[in-house]
């Protein structure tokens, strides 16, 4: 049985320069946010929380926040066609704009990671309610998206600033998500490197595991992954770069209709991956598929596991082994019609690493979809 781990992080709060707290939100640009809530709601299991618009004396876009564990989702869609969210969505679909970073002091982590080298997106602000008071500021990463820092102790209001509490007659209840377990980029050509050393050098991150063309290989396709974490290991970003194939790859696919780089999927937490994707199917959720003949070798792959590999063989979710235990996971559709943005569902028992034992089940699936795309 092979066994792939990554190394334990060695930073440590007073080693780190940027001491992150984890992920605060993810905010969407999206062509319509009422009814992208609203999918969200019945298919995901979220809540809503906040709202922001034309009601609450904003002209010029809508936002719904929405909440299931510790995860949050902002999405935010543009009033007029002559702004920039417009020019976003009309670029890229719906996609992920902002990685909303949880910190202590969102001055100051701007001030350093712009002295290191990042692109500021936006200067450090306050924002001021009867709540209190938050601090954000900005810098770009890959692409168009954005890292916001956030910093929201002194704050005891719903989201932010600016935000009403709003709540939904539609509330179908949550399926066990619990929190964002990391965020994957997609870079073009010979770029993985080049934003590998952007994290090293202005964020401060560590890659701590690395995969090459020959590990993520099928018959047809190949791509390059290096993933980033930081000091105490709350926040992970692999970075994926495509590599040479007989036919286009995931990754190619991905920078081809999303007209460059940006986040490809979200992997979300659950402490019971059975009952959440039976949840989820049932609310129409749609998953990539994995052959039966992938169960009967599951035993010798992973060992004893606690699950029922039947109940995993209809579900079709995946299962590796690493050294410190072992993982569940599967991964849906791309959540619109472009083939983007998807969704990752994990469940960890014990296991820290990524599941690279599946990646070569987990990309024939994709594979099998682009070609029924004729994306191949």
């Amino acid at each position: 049985m092979e066994i792939l781990t990554a190394p334990a992080p060695v930073a440590s709060d007073t080693t780190d320069f940027l001491p992150l707290l984890g992920t605060d939100h993810l905010e969407f640009y999206v062509g319509n946010a009422k009814q992208a809530a609203y999918y969200y709601q019945a298919a995901f299991g979220f809540e809503l929380l906040a709202y922001l618009g034309p009601e609450t004396g904003v002209r010029d876009r809508a936002s719904y926040v929405l909440r299931q564990g510790k995860i949050r989702l902002v999405l935010t869609t543009a009033l007029r066609s002559d702004s920039a969210i417009a020019e976003h969505v009309k670029q890229h679909g719906d996609g992920v704009k902002i990685l909303a970073l949880w910190v202590d002091d969102a001055f100051a982590s701007y001030e350093k990671t712009v002295a290191r080298g990042a692109r500021p997106y936006q200067e450090p602000r306050v924002l001021t309610d009867e709540h209190g008071e938050v601090r954000t500021a900005g810098i770009y990463t890959y692409g168009e998206t954005v890292h916001l820092f956030v910093e929201r102790q002194n704050y005891r209001g719903v989201f932010l600033p600016g935000y009403v509490a709003r709540q939904s007659s539609f509330n179908p209840g949550p399926v066990g998500l619990q929190y964002v377990d990391h965020c994957v980029g997609n870079v073009g050509w010979n770029r993985m490197n080049e934003t590998v050393q952007w994290y090293q050098d202005v964020m401060g991150f560590r890659n701590i595991l690395s995969f090459d063309d020959k590990q993520i290989t099928t018959e047809y396709s190949a791509l390059m992954s290096k993933v980033m974490s930081n000091g105490n290991g709350f926040v992970k970003f692999p970075i994926n770069e495509p590599a040479e194939g007989k036919k286009k790859s995931q990754i190619e696919e991905y920078l081809t209709f999303y007209e460059g780089e940006g986040v490809q999927h979200i992997a979300v937490a659950t402490n019971d991956i059975i009952s959440t994707v039976r949840q989820m199917k049932a609310r129409g959720v749609e998953f990539l598929t994995t052959p039966g003949s992938y169960y009967d070798n599951l035993p010798n792959h992973v060992g004893a596991i606690d699950e029922d590999v039947q109940a995993l063989r209809e579900l079709g979710i995946m299962a590796d082994r690493d050294e410190e235990g072992y993982l569940l996971q599967i991964f849906t559709k791309p959540v619109e019609d472009r083939p983007t943005v998807f969704f990752e569902i994990i469940q960890r028992k014990g296991a820290k690493s990524f599941g690279a034992g599946n990646f070569k089940a987990l990309f024939e699936s994709i594979e099998r979809e682009q070609a029924l795309r004729g994306n191949l």
